[in-house]
């Protein structure tokens, strides 16, 4: 049996679904389905495409199984790094233009030339960040 027709049964059986009706949902015959599922022929891709309409899921995974889905987690991983790294970024600026403003204020002590030091320094983290 190959990885197509192992994946036809196992979405088929997921879905509590005969052969016989999903012959009847794709037009075909109940020994087409058998014929799949045993690796003997293959659908066409007019009938893949069917497939994984009817079984709710994309081609691909019906061609490649779990390999979609682990396709799926690595992409929901770089999103969670990439708003990790973000945050820290956003983290790392306060943290900086805070850092700005004390130690303005214990240098020149006034309140607004701190002040106006911490936003120039926010202005060049800002500038940086965009141009690279």
């Amino acid at each position: 049996m190959n990885d197509i027709g192992k994946n036809i049964k196992r979405f088929r059986s997921d879905k509590d679904i005969t052969q016989e009706q999903l012959a009847e949902r794709l037009h075909v015959t109940r020994q087409a389905v058998s014929n799949w599922e045993n690796g003997k022929t293959q659908p066409d891709v007019q009938t893949l495409s069917a497939l994984a309409d009817c079984f709710e899921i994309t081609v691909e995974e019906l061609i490649y199984g779990k390999r979609a889905k682990e396709k799926k987690s690595v992409i929901i991983r770089e999103k969670t790094i990439e708003k990790t790294t973000e945050k820290g970024i956003d983290i790392g600026a306060t943290v900086g233009v805070a850092l700005a403003v004390i130690l303005s204020y214990t240098k020149w002590q006034s309140i607004g030339w701190a002040i106006f030091h911490g936003l120039l320094n926010w202005a060049y983290v800002i500038y940086y960040v965009i141009k690279y």
